[in-house]
């Protein structure tokens, strides 16, 4: 049997082998080996996260940009980045990588925003980030208006109490009308809700969906055009689930681990849509690299995967979280924003790079 025979066959094992629930990092090379894939380089970066001492901090990030121009704390931005310093809390950064925010949240890892929501009478944009801090964990959820001018900035915004032991993965999804509230835990659970606000403006989450999905897991992204739920089984590979409740755990994989295209741990797990088609982003640690799908048509298509190498900033190793956005995000980048974490970062502690999606489209001739 061919070694990525093999591969796929040991992975697909591993669904009904228990509770395997060790992360496998940097398979067959060592930390900070790059595998296969088109070479590009950042456009810029983040500083350091505040975690320092070799500790892994950085994580999945969101990059959302307004309809028009908004006020984060006194500084006007087009849009931002938020991500996490699992560690520490949460940082809001500047289309130009500059820190606009900081808020000490404790263990927050992944975080993502959504629109859709009015509360006390105003549309707002909501953050929410999976939450790992002793007495509260579950989702931490945050609020920002669009609207705010002078000292406005993201604010806490209550949470979502969940029976997950560890929250890893999270995302948020849109089904007509509804917002919905994905977590994923360390061991493999899934938790759907469905969040409103109430008169009072406070939230309120409906529980809508459960259940396992086999081992570790963390990446976690929705392609709303298709109602699915992308889900990435860290030693297994990506699934994709209906996004609709009432599809249960019915899934297909998508991509298994196999060397030079997807390696354990499988992370992060973003959407793009770029015109017409819309990608699916991944995020090979194992190798460090980045496999993308197009999946418009309802059937994923592997279209090649990308790394990142020195150039104005350094390249990319071992990354973790990872987030995109299609169509124009500030005047940089007029097709789209890739941000990724970076593990090893060459001068500091982790922190995250920005990659022009046209970049990326012309390496992979998409």
């Amino acid at each position: 049997m061919r070694l990525n025979a093999l591969i796929v066959t040991a992975a697909a094992a591993l669904l009904t082998a228990g509770c395997a629930l060790t992360e496998v990092d940097f398979q067959g090379e060592g930390e900070g080996f790059v595998g296969p894939g088109v070479r590009i380089q950042a456009t810029l970066e983040t500083p350091s996260v505040g975690t320092g001492g070799g500790e892994d901090a950085a994580d999945d990030p969101v990059v959302w940009m307004g309809r028009t121009p908004v006020t984060v704390m006194g500084t006007p931005t087009p849009g931002f980045v938020a991500g996490t310093d699992k560690k520490a809390g949460l940082y809001i950064y500047g289309l130009d990588g500059s820190v606009l925010q900081f808020m000490a949240e404790g263990l927050l890892n992944n975080v993502d925003a959504v629109e859709g929501l009015t509360i006390a009478g105003r549309p707002q944009l909501v953050l929410g980030a999976s939450d790992r801090t002793p007495g509260k964990t579950g989702i931490s959820l945050y609020r920002f208006d669009p609207a705010g001018t002078g000292q406005n900035g993201v604010q806490p915004w209550g949470a979502i109490a969940t029976d997950v032991v560890e929250p890893y993965g999270f995302c948020f999804a849109r089904r007509g009308t509804e917002v919905h509230a994905i977590l994923v835990g360390h061991a493999g659970e899934m938790r759907q809700f469905v969040l409103t606000a109430d008169a009072a403006g406070q939230p309120v989450a409906r529980e809508v969906r459960r259940f396992d999905i086999g081992t570790i897991s963390e990446g976690c992204a929705a392609d709303e055009a298709t109602d699915a739920l992308f889900l990435g089984e860290e030693n297994v590979g990506v699934w994709r689930y209906g996004l609709d409740p009432a599809t249960g755990s019915t899934r297909t994989l998508v991509q298994g681990i196999a060397p030079g295209i997807l390696v354990a741990d499988a992370e992060g797990l973003t959407v793009l849509t770029d015109g017409e088609a819309r990608y699916l982003i991944g995020s090979s640690q194992g190798d460090s690299a980045f496999p993308v799908w197009r999946i418009d048509s309802g059937t994923p298509e592997y279209k090649g995967r990308f790394v990142v190498e020195d150039g104005v900033v350094d390249g990319v190793t071992g990354t973790d979280g990872l987030a995109a956005l299609g169509g124009p995000v500030g005047p940089a980048f007029p097709e789209g924003l890739v941000v990724v974490q970076d593990d090893v970062n060459d001068v500091g502690t982790q922190n995250f790079k920005y990659i022009d999606w046209r970049v990326i489209k012309a390496a992979l001739g998409l």
